[in-house]
């Protein structure tokens, strides 16, 4: 009987493994200007696991800033967003990037012209290219203006130089310079009035 005593001890008193958490990961691709500012405006969102910057959308392998650049690879800059679906939503992710950018400038973003900088969104599947055509509408029924943003499937996503990567938070002193000097914020509010993204 004593091996049965210690059988229910121990049933009694070791604690329960609990489960581990099931994450629902889904990516997002965003094109806004410079990626360093897109990537800042998602990476410390609840429910984002990871916001990376980087090429796509163009036609040269395993591309260089260099190359990208040159305004000839026909890549933008562009961050590739890692999240928990049952934290974040797609659609909160288009509302945030909508309301990060100029939707009317199809030269480039704030002060960084050409072609690399252009506003892309990027669809993974068919549900986030209905999410992202009807937010689309929405912006220009709020703002009364059709946005020149393209809405097209993603391609392959090339990763930019480590030095790139998190340059908001390694780099916060140049950072700050770039974006007062780039105009972001004073631009955002013009477009955005009250609902201007603070940073």
């Amino acid at each position: 009987m004593r091996w049965l005593f210690l059988v229910l001890f121990l049933a009694l008193t070791t604690p329960a493994f609990a489960e581990p958490e099931e994450i629902r990961e889904e990516t997002a691709i965003f094109a806004g200007g410079c990626f360093w500012s897109i990537e800042g405006a998602f990476d410390e969102l609840p429910g984002v696991m990871s916001a990376m910057s980087g090429y796509t959308g163009g036609n040269v392998a395993n591309p260089t800033y260099e190359q990208v650049s040159a305004q000839n690879s026909g890549h933008v800059e562009a961050v590739k967003i890692t999240y928990d679906a049952d934290k974040i939503s797609y659609e909160e992710l288009l509302d945030i990037y909508w309301h990060n950018i100029d939707p009317f400038n199809d030269k480039g973003q704030f002060c960084d012209y050409g072609p690399e900088y252009r506003t892309q969104i990027f669809t993974m599947n068919e549900a986030q290219a209905k999410a992202a055509n009807k937010s689309k509408l929405t912006v220009q029924k709020q703002l009364g203006k059709t946005p020149v943003t393209k809405i097209t499937s993603a391609t392959t996503f090339y990763p930019a130089e480590d030095y790139h990567q998190d340059y908001k938070h390694k780099n916060p002193t140049a950072y700050a310079r770039y974006r007062f000097g780039c105009g972001r914020d004073k631009t955002s509010e013009k477009i955005w009035g009250a609902d201007a993204p603070k940073h």
